[in-house]
């Protein structure tokens, strides 16, 4: 199945019923008055959150819902009944912006999250209301009111811890089929991934983390270049990115100017992605001498001046990739501890206050 990550959406909730005219007329009681009862409110538009969904591919078949409307009110003091909500189902991780005003309504990031993004109309109001000691027949009622209707965006954002950073064909594919489950394609030619994979990685119990296996990037990708910011708007939830770099590229290139260049566009989409924490793992080892592959990785760490965490490996072969992975791992268990110890570290009053159930 291909990864479809944005699709636009037409939600309209249903309109209120109107409210009714009506007078008691039963035998023997005279001057019944007005018994028109309310219409039924429409039902409402939700999305709703669900995590056994990993694409919005369904929205390329169904593109249009609508609530059903309120019922009209009744005589007999009757009220309409009203419309039942639609629910539409959506990936975790779905940010929902509304097309007419570019405004972001909401971000699903958490199963069975519910958001409401068209208000059914309320039900008008029958003669009941309108009864008064000058006024006891009162000829009239109110219509339902409409129900909201919307043109939707649908941006979904994957859900990862690791997201591997690098130009097309740096390995990215072959390394998450070495460590995790998943199996995106590979080849022996030169060819870019076009859909996003998600593979988990289990080291033990209570020790795994996802990874995003994302389009290659290419120069100019901020701009819109290539699968531009399909890509980058991948990147921006997860916690750690591996910068994947082909140690001996076949067409000559030079990997640390491949290295400034993804370097440029996380910049120039977002700033704030350059400061994350960024493992270097130069990839392709096997291509090497044995004798000559410790050197052309320290001449390429040392010429980009990385002082962060760097690897070498060999993702065909499974070499060095499951220290890559044991180290991802203490990295993410560290940080648990250190937010664990930031709580701990709270006067009592205040981490009481967000942490004890209400007596």
């Amino acid at each position: 199945m291909k990864f479809v990550d944005e699709a636009i959406i037409h939600v309209q909730a249903g309109n209120g019923g109107n409210g009714c005219i009506s007078f008691r007329r039963e035998k023997f009681i005279p001057f019944g008055g007005p018994d028109g009862g309310d219409g039924g409110s429409g039902g409402s538009v939700w999305l709703v959150a669900d995590e056994g969904l990993n694409t919005l591919i369904d929205f390329r078949h169904q593109r249009s819902f609508k609530a059903p409307r309120g019922q009209n009110g009744m005589g007999s003091d009757m009220y309409g009944k009203g419309g039942e909500d639609t629910t539409i189902r959506v990936p975790i991780g779905t940010v929902i912006t509304n097309v007419d005003t570019d405004e972001v309504i909401g971000d699903l990031t958490e199963h069975g999250q519910r958001l409401l993004v068209a208000q059914g109309g309320k039900g008008g109001l029958g003669n009941i209301h309108f009864k008064s000691s000058v006024n006891r027949a009162p000829r009239k009622a109110t219509p339902g009111t409409p129900g909201d209707v919307r043109e939707l965006k649908l941006e979904l954002k994957l859900l990862a811890d690791v997201g591997l950073l690098g130009f097309p064909n740096a390995g990215k594919s072959t390394f998450i089929r070495a460590v995790s489950a998943a199996t995106p394609r590979v080849a022996d030619y030169p060819f870019t991934t076009l859909h996003p994979n998600l593979g988990v990685v289990s080291l033990g119990t209570d020790q795994s983390f996802v990874i995003a296996d994302i389009p290659g990037l290419i120069e100019g990708a901020a701009d819109g270049a290539g699968l531009g910011i399909q890509f980058l708007r991948h990147v921006s939830r997860t916690r750690l990115l591996l910068h994947m770099v082909d140690i001996a590229p076949i067409d000559g290139s030079d990997p640390v100017e491949q290295v400034r260049a993804i370097e440029q566009e996380l910049s120039r989409f977002d700033p704030e992605l350059l400061e994350r924490t960024r493992w270097l793992v130069l990839n392709k080892a096997d291509v090497l001498p044995e004798d000559e592959r410790q050197a052309a990785a320290e001449a390429i760490v040392e010429q980009l001046g990385w002082a962060q965490p760097w690897f070498l490996v060999s993702a065909i072969a499974r070499d060095n990739t499951l220290a890559v992975c044991q180290q991802v791992q203490r990295f993410f268990e560290a940080q648990r501890e250190d937010a664990a110890g930031r709580v701990d570290m709270l006067p009592d009053d205040v981490r009481l206050r967000g942490d004890s159930p209400a007596e």
